[in-house]
């Protein structure tokens, strides 16, 4: 459909939530890889498993309307990607590896939670009850997600990294 109503931009939008979805899912295994606390291998392989769901949500979605979730790459994720494998393949240290990785993380996250309220309220204006509480349900876990690597950052994950960057800079003081 051509991006002259706003169905059409309705339809582009979820090609594109369709198509960072499946990068993540992709990219996701090296960030479970590359991270070295427990805690946020746990948080990163239960999105990964969370974010396999958001691709079956939005097939259902795009097969209620008849149309395909393919057709589109969606760039800005690619680009939010491969920030974070660059930060992989810098091999910092590992606690500053792994706040570096909740902070790639959550950019994607920001990313997806103003993409899924997007296409919420565009469904919500065009009468798609399903793909309402679809969307809505989606955007509800990637929220949740945010938040749990907001947690893990703040009570663990960024005060080991701070306590590597005070041992490299006593000598300043």
């Amino acid at each position: 459909m051509a991006l002259d109503s706003l169905e059409g931009l309705y339809q582009d939008k979820l090609k594109d939530l369709y198509s960072a979805e499946k990068q993540i899912t992709k990219a996701l295994p090296g960030m479970i890889k590359g991270a070295t606390s427990p805690k946020l291998k746990a948080a990163l392989e239960e999105h990964l498993r969370v974010t396999e769901g958001h691709v079956q949500r939005i097939e259902k979605i795009t097969k209620n309307l008849g149309v395909s979730p393919r057709g589109k790459k969606c760039a800005g994720m690619e680009g939010l990607l491969e920030e974070g494998k660059e930060l992989l393949q810098e091999k910092p240290e590992p606690d500053v590896l792994d706040a570096g990785i909740i902070g790639a993380a959550q950019a994607v996250e920001h990313y997806e939670i103003a993409g899924y309220g997007t296409a919420r309220t565009w469904a919500e204006m065009l009468g798609d009850q399903s793909g309402v509480r679809l969307l809505q349900q989606t955007l509800d876990e990637e929220k949740q997600a945010d938040k749990a690597l907001t947690g893990l950052a703040k009570n663990s994950i960024n005060a080991m990294a701070k306590k590597l960057a005070r041992r490299e800079f006593s000598y300043l003081t």
